[in-house]
């Protein structure tokens, strides 16, 4: 028989690996589980989706993240459940010492935390966020931090180059029904940040303060169909009941022959009674050439800035497609292309919840410094790939804006350098002894440090923006990215470099690890 669900359980404190546990216990067998450690978390590449890949990402999931931490801690519950583990031969996993520990100091009010804020601009191997604290809760910590980061983060990049492709026209996010469970909360939340206006699932909407939005399914028209009706009955009956949100799905029958002549038909009816229709909705088929068609017969009846909203499997990649399409083909059948680009709303579900294509961000959680005898030693892990290794010790990171005030690169430097007032600046390839560059103050017009405080200690010191605000600060920040950047197919690389110091200190370090 399956056990109570207990949402306590499964998304409190004991929301991490097993392994994360086993280490926390060794620390403490040794008696270094309450010394100062920091761990950073960053990514080490772009989403890359096949056909095409990312340029650059945008940071999400901060505030979820901070909300769980200072509502999950160690519960007697949470203990005896850990007491109950036991090995194959039938001794416990975890030891009572330990776990009395856990009990009285299992929390995240010691751990402080920097972070670069949400809807920023980020890259690989910069440090997203900054963890110090004890050892065992910032090891405790990895697995829900980076759960909740990197997937907000995934999902609002995702977003951010649909509603690039779709030259910021109206987004809606309808991923619910295909999304991975209970993460289309998380996901909505991320694409939100990153280009959605709304979404169709009610719950999260609520919580987060947007209006819930959506149109109607085929089942409708299906069911008037059954009981001897019609689609025309179908849309009457609908717009009848919602005047004020009359978005009529056309495709059930035929989009062209009988979806949008009855949808005209509902709409004339409506404006005899002085009201506003909102327009139609495509779902399937060559959603370009129906849109140019559909937007032909609508102007025609005189319905000439009614929305077409389109869906079915769109990304960014298919909305590219359709513009292009419509660019080449409207003018053909006398329509303004750009203006039935600028009518055009998009229903963005699967392939958005999802991140169809790359599934999931590569960001990682690791030890950069560890604090001995109140002197921090900066700490490294070698690997035999070079993009493996991270940036050791306590950083800042820099954002150098050039003349025309576009970003041209980020720098890593230590936490004490201030980076405003090198002259020259030169930036030391993370990884690459060979490559360098060197930028003159006079070419710059400002160094933006981008992390800041957001725990000390537990207590919260950072006032979490709106989603708004969040939205503002993405797009000053595309506003500012180069649009090579930005390109769909191939990107351009944006820099992100050390210091010469910081670099000199990695290479130290690897040297002595080798040997």
């Amino acid at each position: 028989m399956l056990k109570k669900f207990d949402q306590d359980i499964s998304e409190g404190v004991l929301f991490t690996d097993q392994y994360q546990l086993m280490m926390a216990q060794l620390y403490f067998k040794m008696g270094v589980h309450e010394k100062q450690a920091q761990f950073d978390h960053y990514f080490r590449q772009y989403p890359d989706y096949g056909l095409h890949k990312a340029g650059y990402c945008i940071n999400a999931g901060l505030e979820w993240l901070i909300d769980w931490m200072q509502n999950s801690y160690f519960r007697q519950k949470e203990i005896d459940l850990l007491k109950s583990q036991k090995t194959k031969s039938g001794k416990a996993v975890f030891e009572n010492d330990f776990l009395d520990w856990l009990l009285k100091n299992g929390n995240y009010d010691c751990i402080s935390m920097r972070a670069i804020p949400e809807g920023r601009v980020v890259h690989p191997n910069e440090t997203l966020t900054a963890v110090r604290g004890p050892l065992a809760m910032a090891q405790i910590l990895e697995t829900p931090l980076l759960n909740q980061l990197n997937f907000q983060t995934l999902i609002a990049t995702k977003a951010s180059r649909i509603k690039e492709m779709g030259h910021n026209q109206l987004m809606m996010e309808f991923g619910a029904r295909r999304a991975h469970d209970r993460g289309a909360n998380a996901g909505v939340r991320g694409a939100l940040i990153g280009g959605a206006d709304f979404t169709s699932n009610v719950g999260i909407s609520h919580i987060l303060g947007f209006p819930p939005k959506g149109t109607h399914a085929h089942s409708m028209v299906q069911l008037f169909l059954s009981l001897g009706m019609s689609e025309l009955d179908a849309f009457q009956a609908f717009a009848d009941l919602y005047p004020e949100d009359c978005i009529l799905l056309v495709d059930t029958i035929n989009s062209l022959e009988s979806g949008i002549p009855n949808a005209i038909k509902v709409f004339e009816n409506m404006k005899k009674k002085g009201q506003q229709p909102i327009g139609i909705r495509l779902d399937s088929g060559d959603l370009a050439y129906l849109s140019i068609h559909a937007a032909k017969m609508l102007n025609d009846a005189g319905f000439t800035e009614e929305k077409i909203v389109l869906s079915n499997e769109l990304d960014e990649m298919n909305i590219w497609q359709i513009i292009t399409q419509i660019t080449e083909e409207a003018p053909k059948m006398g329509l303004d292309a750009d203006k039935l680009i600028h009518r055009l709303t998009y229903g963005v579900g699967t392939r958005l919840i999802t991140s169809a294509g790359d599934a999931s961000l590569g960001g990682v959680y690791k030890l950069v410094a560890v604090n001995d005898k109140d002197i921090w030693e900066p700490i490294l892990k070698i690997s035999e790939a070079p993009e493996k290794i991270p940036n050791p010790a306590n950083k800042q990171i820099w954002r150098l804006y050039d003349l025309d005030e576009n970003a041209t690169a980020d720098l890593l430097s230590f936490d004490y350098e201030d980076v405003e007032k090198f002259d020259p600046l030169i930036l030391r390839h993370p990884g690459d002894q060979t490559k360098k560059r060197i930028l003159k103050k006079n070419q710059l017009t400002k160094c933006e440090p981008l992390l800041i405080d957001i725990l000390k200690e537990g207590k919260l010191v950072y006032e979490f923006p709106s989603i708004e605000e969040i939205r503002k600060v993405k797009q000053k920040d595309l506003g500012h990215l180069d649009t090579g950047v930005k390109r769909l197919i191939n990107p351009h690389r944006y820099h992100v470099s050390l210091t010469p110091k910081l670099f000199e200190l990695k290479q130290d370090l690897i040297a002595k690890m080798r040997g």
